[in-house]
């Protein structure tokens, strides 16, 4: 790996710089340092310390975690105009992947010291890394979910096998119901705060005609492109605080919000929901039947 340091002269074509004004361009420019790495050499490991920020200036870099037993499973492969190296600085913890040159490697490289300075005095460069984080854990999301149901393959069932599973189920828990007095629901119920009501499709949609609610879908963002409420705002559980930050923070608490978001295998709607009324907003409802009942009575709907 080879190491020099830029002087004044030096321009730097990144998204996360390029819209500065120039004079600040050039005071992080004479912070930076500029790095090559060979293809197939490590850029750091999973454990490191967070003591760098890096710019993708040519090359790509290959991004995976690995767990105890050396499994690997890849996140992203970043390029040009990409960075990387931002959550441990802002968050002070460990590395939290490791990063591979898949090709030869240019980088611009922000020491800790200089990346905090940067960031204290400079509010526009704060927002351009937390857009580009917000967009890199959604997809850092999505990659895990793919990478999982790619690694688990289960044998396949006959429809006897699938009946005969449901069924011996069944069996066992009306059996250990019967025996203890407690009991255990066989479809657990989903909790929803007391002071959080549902709303009927037909009352909401007059609520979306005259603009008076805020539509959150709670739904991971591959189900949100797909197809959504007109005009709703994408809010996923897995990224809760950050878009919820970059979208209603400063909105009006008494201001009315209708969630949905159910799938089949998770109701996604209801931890949102409690979410947003653990953060203060007073009106907050869930529409009754979820995105499938809207949609089917042809209301409002973007793809």
């Amino acid at each position: 790996m080879t190491l020099r340091v830029y002087s004044p002269d030096d321009k730097i074509d990144h998204p996360v710089l390029k819209k500065l004004p120039p004079g600040i361009q050039r005071e992080i420019m004479l912070a930076a340092e500029h790095r090559q790495v060979p293809a197939g050499r490590m850029v750091f490991e999973q454990g490191d310390p967070g003591d760098s920020f890096f710019m993708i200036t040519s090359g790509r870099v290959r991004i995976f975690r690995q767990n105890a037993e050396k499994m690997e499973t890849d996140l992203a492969v970043l390029g040009p105009g990409d960075s990387f190296g931002e959550m441990a600085l802002l968050t002070g913890a460990a590395r939290s992947a490791n990063v591979e040159a898949v090709e030869d490697l240019a980088l611009t490289v922000l020491a800790k010291t200089d990346f905090d300075l940067i960031l204290r005095n400079y509010p526009e460069v704060s927002l351009t890394l937390i857009l580009q984080m917000a967009s890199w854990l959604i997809k850092n999301d999505q990659m895990l979910e793919m990478e999982k149901s790619r690694q688990y393959q289960p044998a396949r069932l006959s429809v006897l096998d699938f009946v005969l599973i449901i069924g011996l189920s069944l069996l066992c828990a009306l059996v250990f119901n019967s025996s203890n007095p407690n009991g255990v629901a066989l479809f657990p119920r989903v909790s929803l705060h007391d002071d959080i009501s549902y709303i009927e499709p037909a009352a909401a949609v007059q609520r979306h005609a005259a603009s008076s609610a805020v539509f959150v879908d709670a739904r991971p963002t591959n189900f949100f492109d797909q197809t959504h409420i007109e005009g709703a705002i994408n809010i996923p559980l897995s990224v809760f605080d950050i878009m919820y930050m970059m979208t209603l923070q400063a909105d009006d608490k008494n201001r009315p919000v209708i969630v949905y978001g159910r799938t089949i295998s998770r109701r996604y709607d209801v931890d949102v929901a409690n979410k947003l009324y653990l953060r203060g907003h007073k009106q907050v409802m869930v529409l009754d039947s979820g995105f499938g009942a809207w949609e089917k009575r042809g209301y409002p709907v973007a793809e």
